[in-house]
């Protein structure tokens, strides 16, 4: 997408003697745009922990990325199987909750599981994190070619009236590759010329909306408004709302979703006023192994640090402020689950489907088994 009227992409990987991969640093969005580089698997697993980058596809493909340089680190002071499955554990164990993680570093175990020596296992390992940041890519590319007739249809019943968007944290290129996730489909819509215009969710603790969604919403000329993670519903129950999209980084087999905390709210307010409710996710964001969302998915906690301080820039000085009294106990829960019955749709890269098993199956066959 375009900074400045350039674009740019969140991740790259550069080779040579030294590797090298570029991130945006996230953490100090929309004050400042900054490029952070990566030269060890410890760079990655803390850029991935502490949030430097975020959002499951480019979790995912970092993580790649981290597999690549901890081949190039590797000092043949342990066997090499036992430090790449080393590596592997290290690496996915840096957040729970999205699969992308787990699925990308699999992929680059597979593909290196192919080479003899160390030299082939390097150039294995660096193809498969760019397979994945390209696949991320066209997918989220798919994603808005598929949702974007949803947003034509509402269009063409508002008769040139904008067409109202509620999106809750940052699902967008800043959070995968190129295009985003729930953001797709209103770049291409905006690219076409159709009216839309985005309400967002600041999305705290850490205001991934604010900070991240509607900046990058205004690089690229979107219109867009930031409201409080309580607004939705009155919003909703005022007609001001025509959709909700929002993105994923768990689903299960059976349709269920977990996304930034907050979003089981917006689908709770959203069937209460019969407005559609939107997942756009890859495929690379199912868990095929389970089905029950409450039970079976692993929700982040996060330091409770997190809600009683909100950063920020005073003076052109970044700060962090304590908002809550010292001693006060803070729950800080990064997730929750929207079951499959609250969703009108999953966009995906290979269309549009229900939120249940056998229209997921229809869409990926040979991914659910009976």
């Amino acid at each position: 997408m375009n900074v400045n009227g350039k674009h740019y992409e969140t991740i790259s990987i550069t080779g040579g003697k030294k590797p090298v991969i570029q991130v945006i640093d996230q953490r100090v969005l929309p004050f400042r745009f900054e490029f952070k580089k990566l030269y060890t698997v410890e760079d990655a697993f803390s850029a991935i922990a502490d949030m430097v980058v975020r959002g499951a596809p480019l979790i995912g493909a970092t993580a790649a990325a981290g597999m690549y340089l901890s081949l190039c680190g590797y000092t043949g002071r342990s066997p090499i199987t036992d430090y790449i499955n080393r590596m592997a554990r290290y690496l996915v164990s840096a957040r729970p909750t999205a699969v992308n993680l787990p699925y990308a570093v699999d992929f680059v175990l597979e593909e290196i599981s192919k080479g003899h020596t160390l030299a082939e296992k390097i150039n294995l390992a660096k193809d498969a994190a760019r397979h994945i940041i390209d696949l991320e890519r066209e997918n989220c590319l798919r994603i808005g070619e598929y949702g974007l007739p949803v947003i034509e249809r509402i269009a063409g019943e508002k008769n040139g009236k904008p067409v109202n968007i509620l999106t809750h944290c940052n699902a967008g290129w800043l959070a995968c590759i190129d295009y985003g996730t729930a953001t797709a489909p209103i770049y291409l819509a905006h690219d076409k010329g159709i009216n839309v215009h985005v309400w967002v969710d600041e999305t705290r603790p850490r205001n991934q909306g604010a900070r991240l969604t509607a900046w990058e919403l205004q690089q690229h000329g979107v219109p867009c408004t930031i409201i409080a993670d309580n607004t939705g519903g009155h919003l909703m129950q005022h007609d001001m709302v025509d959709i909700v999209i929002v993105g994923c980084d768990r689903a299960t087999t059976n349709g269920d979703v977990a996304n930034k905390i907050g979003t089981y709210l917006k689908a709770l307010a959203a069937k209460d006023n019969d407005v559609p409710f939107y997942v756009a996710l890859p495929s690379s964001s199912f868990d095929w192994k389970i089905a029950d969302g409450l039970t079976e998915i692993s929700i982040e906690e996060r330091d409770p640090e997190e809600i009683k301080y909100i950063q920020g820039v005073y003076n052109d000085k970044w700060i962090s402020m304590l908002i809550t009294d010292i001693e006060s106990n803070a729950a800080n829960y990064a997730f929750d689950v929207t079951p499959a019955r609250l969703i009108t749709g999953l966009i995906t890269e290979k269309g549009i489907c229900q939120a249940e098993r056998y229209s997921i199956r229809n869409l990926f066959p040979g991914k659910i088994s009976l």
